[in-house]
């Protein structure tokens, strides 16, 4: 059974939450799922991802929420070869910061890429101005997310 991680950056449990929602659409769609709150680079390259999720939050002036910044940092600093990953990513954000609307979510896109890593889609920017609940916006993109890109596998 192919592995998709989701990988969570949350301040107040958002992201933490949309991760939990949309888990059982991937069950339902074949894969065994886990999620990494307190993610490590290991918990991304140590054993097989089949997909990776990246449910991010965005805090202060565009910045990734403190349980996130470990991961980045390591992710930055060892610059692993990710070619091989397959990934999506939801960005939580609040669009009265301006500029910095979805930092996080933006960065941490633009790093990926930096290490070859392929984002399957459009990311997802849900603003907090907008959607009360991120996950009113996430189940819809998830499921769309696994039709559009082929992802079912069971």
């Amino acid at each position: 059974m192919p592995m998709l991680k989701i990988f969570v950056g949350t301040m107040y449990g958002g992201a933490l939450d949309v991760a939990e929602q949309v888990k059982p659409l991937f069950e339902q769609a074949g894969y065994e799922v886990a999620i990494f709150d307190q993610p490590t680079l290991e918990d991304l390259v140590g054993s097989p991802t089949d997909l990776a999720l990246f449910c991010v939050s965005t805090t202060g002036s565009g910045d990734y929420p403190g349980n996130f910044v470990p991961f980045v940092r390591e992710l930055d600093e060892q610059s692993p070869s990710l070619a091989d990953l397959r990934y999506g990513l939801i960005a939580l954000g609040d669009s009265s910061y301006g500029d910095t609307f979805c930092g996080a979510g933006r960065s941490l896109d633009e790093l990926l890429a930096g290490q070859g890593a392929v984002r399957l889609g459009e990311r997802l920017e849900v603003d907090a101005m907008e959607t009360f609940m991120a996950d009113d916006e996430a189940l819809p993109w998830a499921e769309e997310w696994i039709e559009t890109q082929q992802l079912k596998v069971a």
